[in-house]
């Protein structure tokens, strides 16, 4: 809109709320006497409505009703339009108290007002309702939303105000039986989700968007199943952990991945706990470049903190995860720090400069195949690198450390399990102290990781098979990256010194079937070969193992357990012979 149409909308609200008092007054007299009015009185009346109509636009404009603060018929403006006539009308009516022999009786304004308020509101009303009526005939990919919630009434106002017509809303659907009368801004709850191939039919419909932030997987894929033999794509907006500010965005919109259809669950945190544990500190993440890492950052950078730092060893992936804070990606930020973690020097050098409060370490080597076959790696980086992490945040004052672990570190068979085992024990071993919480995070594989299962059969179908997967019967532990990481969020903040926080990943997977999924969801014909299991691998991961006792948390998702504890070497030995010992485990 032009700065010469705004002004000129603005001039005919300011006209016509004016007529409709000029013309309420002399109404009301009317009214009050049933028509029986002389032509003196009459003029009076006019004349009053005239005063009226300046009080009213002098008052608007003190309240902003004419600089465009309100939406146009929204409740907002309803309000500030009803206090403006109100205030014009009680000193209408104390005027005519304290006027004698006044040609106007005193119930003239409260009549007036009645009438006033309702024209104005009727015009707004009416141009509203056009507004409306001309955005849902615009042109746009006919979509039909799943959820007539607060999050799918947001999703059609923004759609409707959307200058690039992407989206046309055709009709909700919800299986909630008190909202199948329902209209949202104009829009019609049609039915149930059992309708739903109906009413794609009947509605035209090329996008379905799931506008439910607690949907879980197996809803999801029963939708993505359904929609498919209709040529229906199925988008969806973020989980309620994920929607800043409670608001969704057009952006938001994402369409439906392996991830979603496979590991997405309702995940209900205290996000009060985890502001309160995060706003205003000093946060360390290690391996921010990576994939847990890297959602670790855009997460806590959310809660606010003073200062967030980002280290890793891999100068991409820092320019990587910058490019998703804020679009520079010029890597000029004193809070990027490129450095290797095998470094106990450097790193003690880090931690003197940054002086974190809080300390998320998700710096690893996690491939096992690559691993068995280069232990002496494993043991640098995973253990000897978390040993030095662990002996800079001591002495420099951390008072929260959070290691993030695996499931594979549960009755450990490969060398990256040992050698997460280790990186519990080690922070388990670090000596309890009031001022400090050191505590790993176990958790099973996370959909959407680099490296993952789903980035390997996504590669395999795009340049047409095999698939290839390990053992028929294999099954692991998942959950997309997302909601892991804002589970680990919450376990830092409900976790006691020395424990290790058990994630509930639900029920395993059997990859068989994820890689059967995505081909069927490519549409292609490629076969799957079945490897064998590789050495160190296991059919079935736990979780916990056979020698703990894991118990419960205050939160629903999470137990917690106690493994052996290994002390620390001192800050001179840490790279020397005693370290020998632990070496030879592997």
């Amino acid at each position: 809109m032009t700065q010469r149409q705004w002004f000129q909308r603005r001039l005919a609200q300011v006209a016509w709320d004016a007529l409709s008092w000029i013309m309420a007054v002399p109404l009301a007299l009317l009214f009050r006497y049933d028509f029986d009015v002389s032509g003196s009185r009459l003029l009076v009346a006019l004349v009053s409505g005239v005063i009226a109509a300046l009080i009213h636009i002098a008052a608007g404009s003190a309240f902003h009703l004419y600089q465009g603060r309100y939406v146009v018929g929204s409740f907002d403006e309803v309000l500030g339009l009803v206090v403006t006539c109100v205030f014009v009308g009680a000193l209408g009516t104390f005027v005519l108290l304290i006027i004698p022999g006044s040609e106007l009786p005193r119930s003239t304004f409260v009549i007036a007002v009645g009438i006033a308020a309702a024209s104005m509101l009727g015009a707004r009303f009416i141009l509203r309702g056009a507004r409306q009526q001309r955005l849902l005939s615009r042109e746009g990919k006919k979509t039909l939303i799943f959820g007539a919630g607060d999050a799918g009434s947001q999703i059609v106002t923004l759609m409707l105000n959307d200058r690039d017509n992407e989206y046309q809303p055709v009709g909700f659907i919800d299986d909630n039986p008190r909202k199948h009368h329902l209209r949202r801004s104009g829009i019609k709850v049609l039915g149930t989700s059992s309708q739903i191939e109906e009413i794609c039919s009947q509605t035209e419909t090329e996008v379905l968007l799931i506008a439910i932030a607690g949907i879980q997987a197996a809803e999801l894929l029963d939708l993505d199943q359904r929609m498919r033999p209709l040529g229906v794509s199925v988008t969806i907006i973020p989980t309620a952990s994920e929607i800043v500010g409670g608001a969704v965005k057009l952006g938001d919109i994402s369409d439906v991945t392996e991830e979603d259809l496979m590991g997405r669950r309702p995940i209900n945190t205290d996000e009060a706990e985890i502001t309160a544990f995060i706003r205003g500190k000093r946060v360390l993440v290690t391996g921010a470049g990576g994939s847990i890492g890297s959602e670790l950052v855009r997460q806590i950078s959310r809660y606010r903190p003073t200062a967030l730092f980002l280290l890793d060893r891999d100068e991409s992936a820092l320019h990587r995860v910058q490019l998703t804070l804020d679009g520079t990606g010029h890597l000029m930020s004193p809070h990027l720090i490129l450095a290797d973690i095998r470094d106990a020097a450097r790193i003690d050098e880090i931690l003197t400069e940054t002086q974190p409060e809080i300390v998320f370490h998700s710096a690893a080597l996690k491939h096992l195949p690559l691993l068995e076959r280069h232990p002496e790696e494993a043991f640098k980086t995973n253990v000897r690198g978390t040993a030095s992490m662990l002996q800079a945040s001591m002495d420099h004052g951390v008072t929260h450390f959070v290691n993030i672990s695996t499931d594979k570190a549960a009755d450990p068979t490969s060398i990256l399990g040992k050698s997460k085992l280790l990186t519990e024990q080690l922070t388990a071993g670090v000596p309890e102290d009031a001022k400090r919480s050191f505590v790993s995070v176990r958790f099973g594989n996370v959909l959407g990781s680099r490296g993952s299962v789903i980035e390997t059969f996504r590669f395999q179908i795009e340049n047409g098979g095999p698939v290839t997967v390990t053992d028929e019967a294999v099954t692991r532990f998942f959950m997309t990256i997302r909601e892991a990481v804002h589970l680990v969020l919450q376990a830092a903040v409900i976790g006691n010194h020395g424990e290790t926080l058990i994630l509930d990943m639900g029920l395993p997977l059997k990859i068989a079937d994820l890689a059967q999924h995505m081909i069927n969801r490519s549409g292609r014909n490629i076969s799957v070969e079945f490897t064998g299991l590789r050495p160190g691998e296991k059919a079935h991961e736990v979780l916990v193992s056979s020698t703990e006792e894991p118990k419960k948390t205050s939160h629903e998702l999470i137990t917690s357990s106690r493994v052996s504890q290994l002390s620390l070497p001192g800050p001179s030995s840490i790279h020397e012979t005693n370290w020998l010992e632990i070496q030879n485990y592997f």
